[in-house]
């Protein structure tokens, strides 16, 4: 399994550690709950070094990323983020992504973790102009403070006004006397917050002066577990469970960054499932009893007939009721429909819901 350059500091801190796309990482610290309630009410730091960093770059660069990515990146500013995915000949998501514009003719491409070899030799392979490439995933490293405490904290350490960080847009910057970090405001909770980029030499230093800023604020250490289930009561879809090879972003739900005013790999096929309307769709429920929905559990309807299957769950911390995301048939999809999870031999009624979940 890699390492991030951070692994020793949460073996240190008594971090339950996992592999995760062949990553040793904290799935958590001292409790699932305890620290996603530190994001929705205070501060928490995840690492999420494993995610993968392309740099694109060139005079050919932005018909690459448009290319091989179904939002329109030319309306991308430098200083700006976009949202996007891949797809792929068959239209389903190779991955989703953000796409970054530093410079007039350079992008960073983020990528997931599982994905970083799939997703760099598919772009490699639809380059036919020879824009340049460059994979710094294994130089580069991610931290996300998350919470409504986050710009208290991160503005503690830098002299650029943090506050003026608009959602998807970023800034380069001195970061606790770290020269050239990347202050994005994005992030996967949807309590607010900032990713920082930066070079694995100083990611260790950036972690203890981020903690040191944020103790009047009970900081914590955040695991992979609190991230999952605060970006499940936001309806973020989470590639390999919501979106996969099999899945399109009609299909998901995604349609909204699938812009058909350009070409696209499988453009075509996707602008048709569009007018033409697609048999199943990624919908958000609730659970009307105890139970915890989990992925892959049957849906069905109230006659025990399949028409569908949970793709993520879990007992949301926040609103203390079972709360699911999956595809059913396109007929079932509407809000406030009565579905019911299949758990062992029994069927347990649903409602489906719009996102998000959680509204702070």
């Amino acid at each position: 399994m890699k390492k991030t350059a951070l692994t020793h500091v949460h073996e240190q801190l008594g971090a339950k550690m996992v592999d995760f796309a062949n990553f040793l990482m904290p799935v958590q610290y001292d409790g699932i709950n305890s620290e996603h309630e530190a994001v929705r009410n205070a501060v928490g730091v995840f690492d999420v070094s494993h995610m993968g960093e392309f740099i694109c770059s060139g005079p050919h660069a932005l018909d690459l990323i448009q290319r091989i990515t179904t939002n329109d990146a030319s309306k991308l500013r430098i200083g700006e983020a976009q949202y996007s995915c891949m797809t792929n000949r068959e239209g389903g998501i190779i991955d989703d992504l953000i796409v970054y514009r530093t410079q007039e003719s350079k992008y960073m491409l983020v990528v997931n973790a599982a994905n970083i070899e799939k997703d760099w030799n598919w772009i490699q392979s639809n380059n036919p102009k020879n824009a340049t490439l460059k994979n710094d995933s294994d130089s580069i490293a991610l931290l996300a403070v998350q919470g409504p405490k986050a710009t208290e904290v991160v503005q503690k350490l830098t002299d650029i006004d943090v506050s003026k960080i608009k959602f998807y847009t970023f800034q380069m910057g001195t970061l606790a006397g770290i020269q050239d970090v990347l202050i994005s405001a994005t992030g996967y909770t949807g309590s607010g917050g900032f990713e920082l980029y930066c070079s694995n030499k100083d990611v260790e230093a950036l972690w203890k002066a981020l903690f040191e800023a944020g103790n009047e604020f009970e900081i914590q250490p955040i695991g992979l577990a609190a991230r999952d289930t605060l970006r499940l009561e936001m309806g973020y879809c989470l590639y390999g469970n919501d979106i996969d090879d099999q899945t399109s972003p009609i299909e998901a739900g995604l349609g909204w960054i699938t812009k058909f005013t350009k070409s696209f790999v499988n453009a075509d096929f996707l602008k048709l499932q569009k007018e033409n309307g697609v048999q199943k769709k990624l919908v958000g429920f609730t659970m009307q009893e105890r139970p915890i929905p989990r992925k892959g559990y049957e849906i069905v309807d109230s006659e025990g007939l399949n028409i569908g299957i949970v793709t993520s769950g879990t007992m949301s911390p926040s609103l203390g009721i079972g709360i699911g995301m999956g595809y059913v048939a396109i007929n079932h999809s509407f809000p406030k429909s009565e579905i019911y999870i299949q758990i062992r031999k029994k069927r347990i009624a649903a409602k489906v819901t719009t996102f998000p979940f959680y509204k702070p």
